[in-house]
């Protein structure tokens, strides 16, 4: 039976396959039948930290309602996942009178202690450009957490194909050249006037150019009218480099690798509605360490698509959720113009 032909014949059978759809994920997901997905990956609205629209999950009153609400959804995970599968959850942390809440790993200590998942890992995503802000007395931000469960021993993991394609990927990263021409292409598609746009891409390219020879770990972007604008902070600074220039580059100059981290920056996408984009590439990572072509993937935060993007780019079937209806509308948008590509079948069967 051909790669693939097994995992389709079984899905015949669950609803929603290969579509964004829009409603309540805790409500949606118990039409899935029980052990029918090879992987979830999702990163849902992190508590009090921004205005996703509508929906309940992140606005709650205390965070033990947001506890117990993303424990509801939790649940539906495990019980919808084969006993082969992974269940990736990435959740940041809130600041509440000067303390960090714990948040991520109340809930990660609450998920085992409910449902009986192992917690196998938990992986560090490094930011190498962060969101700067102009704290005195703490270090910025620049780490999230992605919790990796799993409901058995016998769950798939392939390690040495994920460290192969992790060393590929560093060798072209370090040319600089991936997140730059992501840039380039952007201003392009910008409403700057014909001078900005010059100056930017002479920016841009400045800031590769400190990338190649070693200056810098990295740099962010942001180009008006294409990214969302700054989330608080200050007036001056950034903020008025992009009102007034139509772009603003921040330069990272640290970097941290280690076995158990992704590394990934906060990379360019054509999204100012959505307010947190999530990286293709960190999705990719998790899909190449635990899943093969033909597999079953749902996001019951799809958010912006990408988990349905990077799926559907390599092989793999994706089911989505997503509550607010112009999320939805985006993820869809960017699915259809996503294609399947065979250089990453090669490399990732």
């Amino acid at each position: 039976m051909p790669m693939g032909a097994q995992s389709a014949t079984q899905q015949a059978s669950v609803p929603f396959v290969d579509a964004i759809v829009e409603g309540d994920c805790r409500e949606l997901m118990r039409q899935l039948p029980d052990a029918c997905l090879d992987a979830v990956i999702t990163s849902p609205p992190y508590y009090q930290q921004r205005d996703y629209g509508i929906g309940d999950i992140g606005n709650e009153p205390s965070l033990n309602a947001y506890i117990q609400n993303l424990l509801q959804v939790f649940e539906q995970c495990v019980r919808c996942l084969k006993p082969t599968g992974s269940i990736f959850f990435n959740i940041g942390d809130k600041y509440e009178n000067g303390s960090l809440q714990l948040a991520p790993y109340l809930f990660a200590h609450a998920a085992v202690q409910h449902t009986g998942v192992k917690l196998i890992n938990i992986i560090t995503w490094v930011k190498p450009n962060p969101e700067p802000r102009q704290y005195r007395r703490r270090l910025v931000s620049s780490t999230e957490p992605i919790f990796h469960f799993v409901k058995s021993d016998d769950y798939r993991y392939f390690y040495e194909r994920f460290m192969a394609h992790r060393d590929l990927v560093r060798q072209r990263v370090k040319a600089g050249n991936n997140i730059g021409k992501q840039y380039m292409e952007l201003i392009e598609q910008s409403d700057l006037s014909p001078e900005q746009k010059q100056e930017a891409r002479l920016a841009l390219q400045q800031a590769i150019a400190e990338v190649q020879r070693g200056e810098i770990a990295s740099f962010r972007m942001k180009i008006r009218g294409i990214h969302s604008e700054a989330y608080g902070g200050y007036e001056g600074g950034r903020k008025s480099h992009l009102k007034n220039k139509g772009f603003t580059i921040i330069r990272m100059y640290d970097r941290a690798i280690k076995r158990d981290v992704i590394e990934c920056p906060v990379i360019a996408v054509k999204s100012p509605n959505h307010p947190a984009v999530y990286p293709e590439y960190l999705v990719q990572e998790l899909l190449n360490l635990t899943t093969e072509v033909g597999d079953l993937v749902l996001d019951p935060f799809i958010g912006s698509g990408t988990t349905a993007v990077v799926a559907k780019r390599m092989g793999r079937r994706f089911i989505g959720f997503e509550i607010n209806p112009d999320y939805c509308e985006l993820a869809r948008r960017r699915v259809e113009e996503t294609a399947v590509q065979p250089s990453l079948l090669e490399f990732f069967v």
